[in-house]
């Protein structure tokens, strides 16, 4: 077999070496390294083919990476494998990926002969010869391992190699800079913009046009507030300024929500973005106490039950242990999640009132919900498409991208999706802070007039949650 001819490359071009769990997360990760080289050990084909089999969200990502190499092995006839393949001959209109490098695979056995090599048959350490056994054949050109697997870039680490995390998922490069959803204004706010703010009253709603003197840029159904004085939200964006409205109070019991009311400024943000018909998509991130699921369902009950915007509610959620798997559970779709579904019983609980009533007007009750809550499992949400429904997505921060885009795009006219998250709490495996499906549609929705977020900072839940939360 002939070594890999790297024709055509600067010498500043990098030959990046894929682990296969970066594929399993992210197929399009042959298409993410612009105009350097991409190279595929033949031990992470072996994987690959291991991990095609089954409906599992892996599964079906081993089987789309193995897809796209067929297709640019298709789109190129004369084809020889050590020059590679050209990486911008894929041919999917809907991806517009730019890349110019080529894709190269292992086409000779480096045996455990080199002095440098490592003893076993284990994947990590193939993977590792390889790379050492490529770094001889590219001269100048510098190889680098890219893995999720902490491990395997520490063994990487200690021989030499450098090795990178998969970086090209994240959405931003420190959770801090992630959107927020609300934004203090300075003091002299008013004094500053002076006789450029128009003021009117329209349908018992205040409305301000604001115009930008110092840059200002703010998105739709973004949240402004001074301190206890003023807090509104900015509708859109207009001629040489914003359009902003002031908002709606749900502090008192007056301006209640299925008995709940706002306990602090950013509660009182999610209810005006959970009871306005106009937006389709909320997310609401914070701790575990901060109201999120309580908040949720109270504005689903009003607008289902009272007023009429919404058939049912749908609520779903990752099935993911925090210790020990208990195994298969019995019974029908709805009573195989209901172990996972506490949350939602507790905060019934609550919306209720279940201990100030008698047992049949409790039971009445429970019944009456029962046949407007519906609980789903995501394992069968594809192919579906819902009308007229109110969907809580609980735990959203454990969904990768793609899993989050299926779910969204399920909904139909006249349906309202509510995402919460606690994106300090990630259960799932190679899912990070900045790569959650949470963060990603937080930060491609937020330019959208249809769709809103609020982050939740204070514990409402006890004081005791309130003081472990800050210390723990």
């Amino acid at each position: 077999m002939s070594p890999v001819v790297l024709a055509d490359s600067g010498k500043n071009v990098k030959i990046f070496v894929l682990d296969t769990n970066v594929l399993m997360h992210d197929p399009t990760a042959l298409f993410k390294f612009q105009e350097h080289h991409v190279y595929l050990p033949m031990t992470v084909l072996e994987e690959l083919d291991n991990a095609k089999l089954g409906v599992s969200e892996v599964a079906r990502n081993v089987r789309q990476t193995n897809r796209f190499i067929d297709e640019l092995l298709t789109a190129q006839k004369q084809v020889v494998i050590e020059e590679g393949l050209q990486l911008n001959q894929f041919s999917a209109a809907e991806e517009p990926f730019k890349c110019s490098g080529r894709l190269y695979f292992q086409t000779q056995a480096h045996g455990s002969n080199l002095p440098e090599s490592l003893p076993g048959n284990k994947n990590d350490n193939s993977i590792l010869n390889t790379i050492i056994s490529l770094r001889e054949e590219i001269g100048d050109h510098q190889a680098i391992l890219i893995s999720k697997d902490i491990n395997l870039r520490i063994k990487a680490a200690i021989l030499g190699i450098k090795a990178e995390d998969y970086a090209n998922d994240r959405v931003v490069d420190d959770l801090d800079l992630l959107f927020s959803g609300s934004r203090q204004l300075a003091d002299d706010f008013w004094e500053g913009h002076g006789k450029q703010i128009e003021s009117w009253q329209e349908e018992g709603k205040a409305y301000y046009e604001v115009q930008s003197l110092n840059g200002e840029e703010w998105y739709p159904n973004q949240f402004l507030y001074l301190d206890d004085e003023f807090e509104a939200i900015v509708r859109k964006r207009v001629e040489n300024g914003f359009l902003i409205e002031v908002c709606q109070n749900y502090y008192g019991h007056r301006h209640s929500v299925w008995g709940i009311t706002a306990r602090n400024r950013e509660q009182n943000f999610a209810l005006n973005l959970l009871m306005d018909p106009e937006i389709d998509f909320v997310t609401l991130s914070g701790s575990a106490g901060t109201g999120k699921t309580l908040l949720a369902l109270a504005a689903g009950l009003t607008q289902t039950l009272d007023q009429g915007i919404y058939k049912e509610i749908i609520m779903t959620r990752v099935t993911i242990p925090i210790g020990e798997d208990i195994g298969f559970l019995p019974g029908t779709e709805e009573e195989k999640m209901t172990p996972w579904m506490g949350a939602l019983m507790d905060n019934m609980e609550v919306l209720t009132g279940n201990d100030q009533k008698d047992s049949w007007e409790q039971a009445a009750t429970n019944d009456l919900l029962r046949n407007r809550i519906k609980i789903r499992s995501l394992n069968f949400m594809r192919g579906r498409t819902f009308q007229n429904k109110y969907i809580i997505i609980d735990e959203a921060q454990n969904l990768t991208p793609k899993q989050m885009k299926t779910l969204v795009t399920r909904s139909g006219i006249g349906t309202k999706i509510v995402c919460l998250g606690n994106l300090k709490q990630i259960d799932t495996p190679y899912l990070t802070e900045t790569t959650s499906g949470m963060t990603y549609v937080v930060d491609r929705f937020k330019h959208w007039e249809h769709s809103g977020h609020i982050t939740l900072m204070n514990v409402e839940r006890s004081r005791l949650a309130d003081y472990a939360s800050e210390k723990l």
